[in-house]
């Protein structure tokens, strides 16, 4: 079943021939990785990228999960944009991750297999200054503030992995829309219950923020029980905050639920949605 476009998919994108760093799928090796050249990033990016981070940085304080805010101060990214290299020796030694720079988004595969063995793709390019509030695609300082401090956390490291290899297994069983939807409101958008309150792990709202405000503290927020089959039924926003969010309990609780099988999950997933068609 074809359940539109997922979060990850390369054909979300319009390529640019004339954009540089942006899009340049030109001169990918065959894993669609390129090299992160740090001589590209010129002082405007390096000002825009400091500009992010601080007015990001202000917002994590009773918003961010406890290892979230950890791994950000140990990134210490207010040097500059960060290498990925500097911080795969960091990373690796911590849960067996490595970054690998990607010139955008991805095809499913490809992405898949990254998570399934342990890659975290990172775009290389940033946004344009036009792009400072809102950016319709994922570029460096999403991927990276975003996702990477979380990458740090060993059970969040562990459920990405098994999502990869999860991916994989979707895509054979045309269950990748459902999938997707799990990615969406984990991955990107997920909350965690912790110190008496709600916390975001989500990359999607801790590098966004007006996300980050609404989704922890907006009395019209609705944040629902997690529970994997109900991820899977909910349709997802990609171009406004969410309209609902899922809270964990804690990140074991993530690892364990999302543990069976999902084939089960998907045939019943298929029934229901044929029998409102």
């Amino acid at each position: 079943m074809n359940l539109g476009r997922t979060p990850f998919d390369i054909s979300a994108k319009t390529h640019d021939p004339n954009a540089g760093l942006r899009g340049d799928y030109a001169h990918m090796a065959a894993d669609y990785t390129v090299p992160q050249d740090m001589t590209r990033y010129d002082a405007a990016m390096q000002d825009r990228w400091q500009r992010l981070l601080s007015r990001q940085l202000e917002l994590l304080p009773g918003r961010a999960c406890r290892d979230f805010i950890e791994a950000v101060t140990l990134l210490d990214m207010k040097r500059g944009i960060p290498s990925l290299d500097e911080v795969n020796a960091q990373l690796t030694a911590r849960t067996r991750w490595t970054l690998v720079g990607v010139p955008g988004l991805l095809p499913d595969d490809v992405f898949f297999t990254h998570l399934a063995h342990r890659r975290f793709p990172v775009t290389v390019w940033l946004r344009e200054e036009h792009e400072f509030d809102y950016i319709v695609e994922p570029d460096l300082f999403h991927d990276f503030f975003g996702h990477v401090p979380m990458l740090f956390t060993p059970v969040y490291a562990d459920y990405l992995q098994r999502y990869g290899e999860g991916g994989l297994k979707a895509a054979a069983l045309d269950g990748l829309g459902w999938l997707a939807r799990l990615y969406w409101y984990t991955i990107e958008f997920g909350l965690l219950r912790e110190d008496g309150g709600v916390r975001a792990y989500g990359a999607g709202i801790l590098s966004s923020p007006k996300e980050l405000v609404y989704a922890v503290e907006s009395p019209t927020s609705r944040r629902l029980p997690f529970d994997v089959l109900e991820v899977m039924r909910t349709p997802y926003l990609i171009d406004d905050v969410q309209a609902q969010y899922f809270v964990l309990e804690s990140f074991p609780q993530l690892l364990d639920e999302t543990a069976p099988d999902f084939a089960p999950y998907y045939r019943s997933l298929d029934a229901e949605a044929a029998a409102h068609a």
